[in-house]
């Protein structure tokens, strides 16, 4: 009878340090041990993704910039032009739907617009009759969408997703007066985007996605369309600030478009702007920055900024 109850006492011992054994493995299958959650993985990817990285270093042109034009040689005289953006506050949400995840970033700028001008006609190209500097203030909001997709079932979250797919930037002033409706660009090998909704047209790495990336060769010419709807029947300030790489500002440069075409619908003034650029002889992935401003932002000086601005991305290869 003592062994029997020894025995049984053993077995209920066994039994009892294997279900506790199998409990601690079981809790420990589901502990992140890097405390990496999903969200901080999906906002990480954001953070280190070069292509969307490349954003701000284009948006942010830091100074008054030369611009490559036919001729500035109107009103107040504009010799350079540019934005410094500061980022105030920055938001990032996800939506996770099984193997899926939704992003939406949100980032708000502070501004300065400088413009340095002259008040005398010059001969365009010569920098040396800038005799002011104008500075206005404004602030712009600017938004993305990211879909993320998830590879694996790891217990570290850093496995687990990869960017799928980003859609364009679209974002601006509080304006009813100006805004950019259309967007086509057409690259050196025929290559066609057409874009009317900047937030939902979607770019990929992914060789399964209908868009891809652009990807342009050094020194090659892509040809650009804007469409723009403006309450003003001026020309208005249509650039694109392109070049710059994370970390590499140098490379930027800004050119401005030309109307082609300008049709009044008894409200506002639908314009064809249109310009061909080169890509500059630095590789890396950047984004191609269209700003449109009425045109007495630039040439009055006390206009308050209106502004929309869509961002593309693209790589040099």
């Amino acid at each position: 009878m003592k062994q029997l109850k020894s025995l049984t006492l053993n077995l209920l011992l066994i039994i009892t340090f294997f279900l506790f054994a199998t409990a601690c493995t079981e809790k420990e299958s589901i502990v992140n041990p890097t405390g990496t959650s999903d969200y901080e993985q999906l906002k990480k990817l954001i953070d280190e993704d070069e292509v969307i990285q490349s954003f701000e270093p284009n948006y942010n042109e830091d100074e008054a910039m030369d611009i490559i034009t036919p001729g500035l040689a109107k009103a107040i005289y504009p010799v350079r032009v540019g934005q410094k953006m500061k980022l105030i506050d920055f938001n990032v949400t996800f939506d996770i739907q099984n193997d899926t995840a939704y992003g939406k970033i949100e980032k708000t700028f502070e501004g300065i617009l400088f413009i340095a001008a002259s008040f005398d006609e010059f001969v365009p190209g010569d920098s040396n009759v800038v005799d002011t500097l104008i500075q206005k203030q404004f602030t712009t909001t600017v938004t993305r969408n990211i879909i993320f997709v998830k590879v694996n079932n790891s217990i570290r979250p850093e496995r687990n997703w990869r960017i799928y797919a980003m859609s364009l930037i679209n974002g601006g002033t509080v304006t009813d007066n100006i805004e950019i409706t259309k967007l086509t660009i057409v690259l050196p090998n025929g290559n066609e985007y057409v874009v009317d909704d900047p937030n939902e047209y979607y770019l990929s790495r992914d060789p399964g996605f209908r868009d891809q990336l652009p990807i342009i060769s050094r020194g090659e010419e892509v040809t650009i369309t804007v469409e723009v709807k403006s309450a003003y029947s001026d020309d208005d300030f249509v650039t694109l600030t392109h070049g710059a790489i994370k970390g590499g500002r140098k490379y930027r440069a800004k050119v401005r478009f030309e109307l082609v075409s300008s049709e009044f619908d008894g409200t506002y003034y639908n314009k064809v702007y249109q310009n061909v650029w080169r890509a500059n002889r630095h590789p890396g992935a950047k984004h191609a920055i269209i700003n449109a401003m009425p045109k007495q932002v630039i040439y009055d000086d006390e206009t308050i900024v209106e502004t929309n601005g869509w961002g593309i991305p693209y790589i040099v290869k």
